[in-house]
């Protein structure tokens, strides 16, 4: 049974920092790729960064690049999203996905609509 628990979302000003966590359970992520997404109100699920478990390489948008960077643990259980030099525009909710058929990680973070696997989400606030 596939799994996805996200947190550490919170309230954090301009200028912060924040590190969600992806619990994962029921995956083979060696198989495929596994990303965040974030969907703020009024607007489309957007990929934010997504990483390959083969190879590791990794694809960011455009905004979050230099500012984000996703990783693993070694036991692959968990995926995080480092975040520094948040801005109002990254407030939104944040999703961990996975998905088993997609090997680029570009591929997976520009066609949410087929990412077949996702947690609940966390919120995240950017606000002073």
């Amino acid at each position: 049974e596939l799994q996805l628990v996200e947190s550490g979302g919170g309230l954090v000003q301009p200028g912060g920092s924040l590190r969600l966590s992806c619990a994962v359970s029921g995956f083979t992520f060696d198989a495929g790729a596994i990303g965040w997404f974030r969907q703020a109100p009024g607007k489309e699920r957007e990929g934010v960064s997504c990483l390959s478990g083969s190879d590791g390489s990794s694809f960011y948008k455009d905004s979050v690049k230099g500012r984000f960077t996703i990783s693993r643990d070694s036991a692959n259980t968990t995926v995080y999203l480092q975040m520094t030099n948040l801005n109002p525009e990254d407030t939104a909710e944040y999703f961990c996905a996975a998905d088993p058929y997609i090997f680029a990680p570009h591929a997976m973070c520009q066609y949410p609509d087929i990412v077949p696997s996702w947690g609940r989400g966390t919120q995240v606030t950017v606000s002073s």
